[in-house]
């Protein structure tokens, strides 16, 4: 435990400022993650700090989480030696075979690993495309998969549609925001599974998970509200999926939603692509 001390000590941080701003984090089935052994965590991303949220939620096991994070926060000065101290990935989505390859590593060491498969925050708060990193993961070193969702997050910290300047929303540091995280069940690969496939049920899996937060009723915008923080398909006024595609960087090897809501007039889900990994 003497070098998770980086790790303690960013905790601690986190918690300092949720407490200052009043934040209430609950969860649910934090039992769905083991306290010993390789597991990989792979969760929905609705704002910048959802990382936060998620380590806090998991506490109960006695794990630290290993994210596997955009590697331009590697950049910001004072941020790398930590963010490497805390065994933190960096994911360069024009190259993510090195983190890929990290991350296998985290795994067979006993290591928690999670991931955002949705590469980006989504500008619709559904659950957007998702890589097969996961999938492949999971196959390759018989990782067990708890999928997780949260919400609440999105109204501190997320994406917006930019103004007329081009900007997006700043910070939103309202006390009392209360942010719920889900852990599902864990999920098992076969190793002959097909990854696309597998891929397209961990996207119903989360989108069950996020829509059951979304509809508690602490979360639900009171009537006549403008809720641009809200998805579009429940009754908020966030962009539809549509709306939301040239906002939402999308890796082209991601596989394409067959779930959640449908697209406008189509009355079908678009189909999965099948390039890339």
């Amino acid at each position: 435990m003497s070098r998770e001390r980086t790790y303690r000590a960013a905790v601690a941080l986190g918690r300092t400022g949720m407490r200052a701003l009043g934040m209430q984090v609950t969860w649910l089935g934090a039992e769905h993650v083991p306290t010993e052994g390789p597991v990989l965590l792979a969760a929905t991303h609705v704002s910048y700090p959802d990382f936060v949220f998620v380590q806090d939620a998991a506490r109960s096991s006695g794990r630290y989480l290993r994210f596997m994070t955009r590697h331009d926060v590697w950049h910001v000065p004072g941020v790398a030696r930590a963010m490497t101290a805390m065994r933190h990935v960096p994911v360069d989505r024009e190259a993510p075979a090195g983190a890929y390859v990290v991350a296998r590593r985290l795994l067979r060491d006993g290591e928690a690993v999670c991931a955002f498969p949705e590469a980006g925050i989504s500008y619709s708060y559904t659950v957007r495309s998702l890589m097969r990193g996961v999938a492949s993961l999971a196959r390759e070193t018989g990782a067990p998969v708890v999928p997780v969702a949260l919400w609440g997050s999105q109204r501190v910290w997320s994406v917006g549609v930019p103004d007329d300047l081009g900007r997006e929303p700043r910070p939103d540091l309202t006390r009392g925001r209360r942010i719920d995280v889900s852990f599902g069940r864990p999920l098992a690969i076969g190793p002959d599974e097909d990854l696309t496939a597998w891929t397209c049920r961990l996207g119903g899996v989360l989108t069950e998970q996020l829509e059951e937060l979304q509809q508690q009723p602490h979360h639900r915008p009171p009537p006549g509200e403008h809720a641009p923080w809200y998805p579009a398909h429940l009754g908020g006024h966030a962009p539809t999926r549509a709306e939301a595609a040239h906002l939402d960087v999308v890796p082209r090897a991601a596989v394409r939603p067959t779930w959640g809501p449908l697209q406008p007039g189509s009355g079908v889900a678009p189909p999965a692509s099948r390039a890339g990994w």
